[in-house]
């Protein structure tokens, strides 16, 4: 028995007839139903347009690629699609996304050009951006046909794309290497996991980790990883990785959550260069900063700029190797340099935020509301004392306070290569270029929930989302330079672009319209010649 059934797209609005077929199930002994759309309903009519007829599989290979030629006369907005056009050209990412895949690269940069340009903005809206930008595919993307070119990324065309990324790169730059997390609410992907979430959402996750050049202020490489894997965990991969890709001898520079034996161990075996923040508590560290406490905070190491005191001196490292293959391990003497650093200011803000959490420590003491996490800290500062007659006191250990301030204000480096402690902390500073790639990745790109229900169809869209971020860097570095950011936003600048219109004629020269000298000096300012005709 046959019926009509309609059913409404929430995200677009559309009406969809399916033919509903009834049938007996005779292995699950129930009522079964076959559904078939055969058209969308029209809004004012109500009458039902019937669907298109696939192509025979014949007629597709058949098909024509690349940008269908117009027929007819077309204006579009294509200010900002050009200013994408010719950074594509200069970092050679068009040229390496037409190399590793010439079947979809053009789709591929146009829907990265639409993360960039409509923020936050879901593939649901593709077609009417498409509709209205000259973009590099020149056709529409329904949001069906984007999640089968994410599923059809493969892992390898990636790493050859990262390959030919990392030959373009400054070999002496220093690569900033960090791990962010991103939401889910999948329950379909492997390797969403509980774990540290680093926004704090009470959600499941997956965890990504991201290169980044120092000089070049570009990301190269990234993976994803499970949410539950720890960053100090994720460094042993990236070396391999490295190997990989071609590049045994790269340097790199990391927080204190990578610092481990096993992790600096494995940096000296694969001959990498590495700066990397440690944690004072290392004995490696008290045992050299008791030495030079006082001598380093001598006006002959106070650096202006910074306004702090900076002291390097060189260490020794213990280096082992454990070799199964042979049976035995390697033992011996490493050379690198501790960089130790006092922040009068940092000092003053470590010891405030230390009496806040004091008293409210003691607070929780004297009311009688203590926390179970709490405990240790509990003993560690304070002794309490309960009489029926005077109640509850609180008394602070003094010498357990003072201990604990002692190293307010200081915080150290650690390299293989880098002698000087100013140009150690000028590289490491820089590693804030990641933190801002990541919040470009979780907000303008629209990541901080992953809304795809399959392995392939996220890691195609990680990929596309990368190569978004290429374009973002490559914009937030030429801003910063000629200090734009002082005042624009980014979205004021691609806004003011992305209203030049072109306009096209079947057989003609692209006609560009008006530019004005404030959009010519938006060009110039991004390292981009203003757009003249196109062919």
């Amino acid at each position: 028995m046959a019926a009509i059934v309609y059913q409404t797209n929430k995200k677009t609005g559309v009406t969809y007839a399916y033919e509903s077929v009834s049938y007996w199930d005779k292995e699950k002994q129930q009522s079964r139903a076959k559904r078939k759309c055969i058209g969308r309903v029209d809004p004012e009519t109500q009458e039902i347009i019937p669907t298109r007829k696939k192509r025979p599989p014949e007629a597709r290979k058949l098909a024509k690629r690349g940008p269908v030629p117009i027929t007819q006369a077309v204006r579009q907005f294509f200010g900002a699609t050009y200013l994408f056009d010719q950074i594509g050209e200069e970092t050679g990412v068009t040229e390496d996304l037409k190399t590793c895949f010439p079947e979809n690269y053009s789709q591929i940069l146009s829907i990265a050009y639409y993360l960039i340009l409509e923020d936050k903005n879901p593939m649901s809206r593709f077609p009417r951006w498409a509709a209205i930008h000259r973009h590099p595919y020149g056709r529409t993307i329904v949001s069906q046909r984007s999640s089968e070119l994410f599923a059809s990324i493969s892992e390898d065309a990636k790493q050859r794309f990262f390959q030919l990324q990392c030959k373009r790169r400054v070999d002496k730059e220093y690569l900033a290497y960090d791990t962010t997390s991103v939401s889910s609410y999948s329950k379909c992907l492997k390797q969403v996991c509980w774990g540290r979430n680093k926004d704090h959402d009470p959600l499941p996750q997956i965890n990504l980790t991201l290169l980044f050049g120092q000089q070049s202020r570009l990301p190269f490489y990234y993976r994803k990883l499970a949410g539950n894997i720890p960053d100090v965990k994720t460094l042993r991969k990236l070396l391999s990785d490295m190997n990989t890709l071609g590049y045994q001898k790269i340097k790199v520079v990391l927080d204190r959550g990578f610092f481990s034996a096993a992790n600096i161990h494995g940096l000296y075996q694969h001959h990498m260069k590495f700066l990397i923040a440690a944690k004072l508590s290392l004995k490696l560290v008290q045992t050299h900063l008791d030495t030079v406490r006082d001598t380093m905070r001598s006006w002959t190491h106070y650096s202006q700029d910074y306004q702090l005191y900076a002291y390097s001196l060189p260490v020794t490292w213990n280096y082992t190797q454990d070799r199964p293959y042979k049976g035995d391990t390697i033992k011996a003497k490493r050379r690198m340099y501790l960089h130790l650093f006092y922040s009068p200011d940092r000092a003053l803000e470590d010891e405030k935020a230390f009496n806040n959490r004091l008293a409210n420590l003691q607070t929780e003491l004297e009311t009688g509301q203590r926390r179970l996490d709490h405990e240790k800290q509990y003993v560690k500062y304070f002794d309490v004392k309960t009489t029926p007659v005077r109640g509850t006191k609180v008394i602070a250990k003094e010498e357990a306070l003072a201990e604990a301030k002692r190293n307010y204000g200081y915080f150290t480096l650690v390299s293989n290569e880098i002698k000087d402690p100013i140009k150690a902390l000028e590289i490491y500073r820089n590693k804030d270029l990641v933190e801002k790639a990541f919040e470009n990745l979780k907000e303008r790109l629209n990541m901080r929930r992953m809304a795809v229900s399959s392995e392939q169809s996220l890691d195609g869209k990680l990929f596309v989302q990368f190569i978004a971020l290429i374009y973002l860097s490559y914009i937030t570095r030429r801003m910063q330079e000629n200090n734009l950011f002082k005042t624009h936003t980014m979205q004021d600048v691609l806004d003011e672009l992305d209203i030049i219109e072109c306009f096209e004629v079947p057989g003609q020269q692209l006609h560009v319209g008006e530019i004005t000298k404030r959009q010519e000096e938006l060009y110039a300012k991004l390292g981009v010649m203003p757009p003249t005709s196109l062919q």
